[in-house]
């Protein structure tokens, strides 16, 4: 048996941004390592161990054990402390001891998922801390976005821009569109007969409109409204940093244009992060 084919694109996808991490990394002088990123109180060398932590357990690892320093700002609940005891136990890691653990990571998880021959709607549990259980190509999905994500948070760090119209960032520009009526008509609390339209542009363009119901429920299309309620416009990688609670509005500046009902404009835009 093989991988079933709604699966194929998504581990092409994964296999893609994963490697292309590598190949960022690898070359980097002990020193760049140390890079800030976007993701609050990570490093490059962070946001690698993240990548390295959590594909390990979907392989099955165990999960190390280790204590958290106690003034670690960023780490804010129960899940920032489930996730940063990954990133935390690799800080002492060399260069050379992270490339070659990712290196590792990515030739067995890419075996694992090659071989996979589940259907894509078995029930697995999500290993990430919660009891949580969802079909395994949400969860393929979910870790594409997540892989492309840190992908583009690397890129960003070591100022070298690319793979913003990858396999990956199209599974994730639609893993962020599902989103999108829950932000608007619930959280933005768009009224009913609402029509909200996000025209995005860049190295990967679409246009949506959401559209608020008479009782509240939303829908999105790739329609073109006429006299919308509010339009935004603004290019990919700033709808994704916001999407993905990287950057917040007011911090955008001129690369978000702003039409129609200016209240609800800005709601929107204050709701906009559904991921950190």
């Amino acid at each position: 048996m093989t991988v079933h084919p709604s699966l194929q694109p998504a581990v092409d996808a994964w296999t893609h941004s994963a490697e292309a991490i590598l190949e960022l990394v690898r070359p980097l002088a002990e020193g760049d390592w140390n890079r800030a990123t976007e993701c609050p109180g990570w490093s490059v060398r962070d946001v690698v161990s993240h990548v390295i932590g959590v594909e390990s357990e979907m392989l099955g690892e165990p999960r190390p054990i280790h204590s958290l320093p106690r003034d670690l700002y960023h780490v804010t609940d129960e899940f920032t402390r489930y996730m940063e005891v990954q990133v935390d136990v690799r800080r002492c890691h060399t260069a050379l001891e992270m490339s070659s653990e990712l290196d590792l990571m990515i030739i067995r998880r890419g075996r694992q998922l090659r071989n996979e021959t589940r259907s894509p709607q078995t029930l697995i549990r999500w290993p990430l801390g919660t009891s949580t259980e969802t079909t395994l190509e949400r969860t393929l999905r979910y870790r594409v976005f997540d892989v492309w994500t840190h992908e583009q948070d690397l890129r960003r760090a070591l100022g070298v821009p690319g793979n913003l119209d990858s396999p990956a960032a199209v599974i994730s520009r639609d893993f962020l569109l599902d989103a999108l009526p829950k932000v608007v008509a619930r959280d933005a609390g768009a009224p009913p007969g609402a029509a909200v339209v996000f025209d995005v542009h860049g190295p990967l363009e679409f246009l949506r409109t959401v559209r608020v119901g008479e009782r509240g429920q939303a829908r999105i299309d790739s329609h073109v409204s006429l006299g919308p309620t509010v339009t935004l416009a603004l290019d990919w990688e700033t709808y994704a940093r916001l999407a993905c609670g990287r950057v917040r509005p007011e911090r955008a500046g001129d690369r978000i244009k702003r039409e129609g009902e200016p209240g609800l404009a800005e709601a929107i835009l204050r709701e906009f992060a559904v991921t950190s």
